[in-house]
């Protein structure tokens, strides 16, 4: 996968690994984009930097500017739990919330949604539509650009080889804004967005004085709709100007047909997602899309994995070294050899010949790989192996105490929730997560703690009567 895994010791070497390798290199943090190109063969990196466990950098703050500032380390999941962004970025949150599931969540950081740059990506137009800009950084200095400057084209930025992003800032918005997110994917969950709609409006009483809407996946890079935004000053958000905003949103855009949708069905749809926005931010109803209690699967945690001990930038070159990975799985001390090229799942399965843990589809979409590292739930196939050193990995295998299996093991068997099986490995280390997380949970965060796992033979419904049967135990 990779002939050198860096994990360096701090944000100036990492910056170092990049000046000498250039080209060569990518950086990883959550590698939710990264190991599925890398997978898929669309990226060959020869260097892999792993910054997931720099110091510092997963902060959400807010300065004397009123300027919020996301590090780059900051994932989906911490900005949905953020009361800051909760206050003053909710389009912000409302997308990352439509992010994949929470196993995704709380690896993927939005500093990487943005420099994928794809222009399906979910975090890319609130943050436009926030008047975000981007810090970058490398040995030559720092630099500041817009989103304008930042974005090029279809997955290209102006990010240079030896550049990291480090920090994403944006305007608090203040009590005269309201703004949303909406999102038309294939299915509820885990779905790559056909649409996407951002609006940010200041008021004035019941006028707008100023409106920003962006557009998503309807175009090479993000869409401001000017025209609509032009339109919708001065106005008021009654029928007939929601229409009209909606119908100058959709021929702003150039799409295209490909396997989600046809140009003409994502034209039909910017004009309804912009005009329920609208509707949404006139009624006051956009916050009531997000639940009032999101599920992260963090159990016990705060969300924030560990910082790396410092001890030194370490090197592994996979054709030449056999430098072990020491980490603790399932309680018990490891030391293994020969996984440095490997994914965590083909590690615990290969190496740890701990088989409990399934391979469904390699690239984060069925949940069956999930495990906790460090306490926080991830798919295990998109993490790479050489990351759980000096990490604690749970399986499966580790749920149960001796003989006595865990409640929600023991309620999968009592109702009948396993059919093939395949995918019940990934279904109770979710429950289970949530159990550590809310002690009596609704069915509807019943039903958000598995929207990270597929099952193709039970249709959920015993599922989730063993989770309410393991809750009420």
């Amino acid at each position: 996968m990779w002939q050198t895994y860096y994990t360096p010791d701090s944000l100036d070497d990492a910056l170092q690994l990049l000046a000498d390798h250039r080209e060569q290199a990518r950086l990883i943090a959550g590698g939710t984009d990264l190991i599925v190109e890398i997978e898929r063969g669309i990226r060959s990196p020869v260097v892999v930097i792993d910054i997931s466990r720099l110091p510092h950098l997963d902060t959400i703050t807010q300065d004397d500017r009123q300027q919020i500032h996301l590090g780059p380390l900051v994932t989906h999941n911490q900005v949905v739990g953020s009361r800051l962004c909760q206050d003053h970025a909710f389009p912000l949150v409302k997308a990352c919330w439509e992010i994949g599931a929470s196993q995704i969540r709380n690896r993927g950081t939005v500093a990487g949604n943005l420099v994928t740059a794809s222009p399906a990506n979910d975090t890319i137009p609130p943050l436009w539509a926030l008047d975000a800009s981007v810090t970058l950084q490398s040995g030559r200095g720092r630099r500041t650009l817009k989103f304008e400057e930042f974005f090029l084209g279809v997955r290209q930025t102006a990010l240079q080889p030896d550049e990291m992003i480090v920090d994403i800032t944006f305007p608090a918005m203040q009590g005269d804004q309201v703004g949303t997110f909406l999102k038309l994917g294939l299915r509820r969950a885990q779905a790559i967005s056909v649409v996407n709609v951002a609006v940010v409006l200041t008021m004035l009483a019941d006028s707008v004085t100023q409106a920003r809407i962006t557009l998503g996946s309807v175009a090479p890079t993000i869409v401001r709709a000017t025209d609509a935004e032009r339109f919708l000053t001065g106005k008021v958000l009654i029928r007939d100007v929601i229409e009209r905003a909606g119908i100058l949103a959709a021929q702003t855009i150039a799409p295209i047909s490909d396997i989600r949708g046809s140009a003409e069905y994502r034209r039909y749809m910017t004009e309804t997602l912009t005009r329920h926005a609208l509707e949404a931010l006139a009624e006051g109803t956009e916050q009531d899309t997000l639940p009032p209690r999101p599920v992260m699967l963090w159990g016990k945690t705060d969300g924030r994995f560990p910082a790396r001990a410092s001890n030194g930038s370490q090197a592994v070159h996979t054709e030449t070294d056999n430098e072990p990975i020491v980490t603790v799985i399932n309680g018990e001390a490891k030391t293994i050899y020969g996984a440095n090229d490997k994914t965590l799942l083909r590690m615990l399965r290969e190496n740890a010949l701990l088989t409990g843990t399934k391979e469904g589809c390699a690239e984060g979409e069925c949940g069956a790989c999930t495990v906790f590292l460090d306490g926080i739930a991830v798919m295990s196939c998109l993490v790479p192996a050489p990351r759980a050193h000096g990490s604690e990995i749970v399986t499966i295998e580790g749920l149960a105490d001796g003989d006595v299996l865990h409640p929600v093991q023991q309620a999968f068997i009592d109702e009948g929730a396993v059919q093939c099986g395949y995918c019940t490995p990934g279904f109770i280390m979710s429950g289970v997560s949530l159990m550590d997380e809310r002690e009596q949970p609704t069915r509807d965060e019943l039903k958000q703690s598995i929207t990270g796992n597929l099952c193709r033979c039970t249709g959920y419904y015993k599922i989730l009567q063993a989770l309410e049967k393991a809750f009420d135990a």
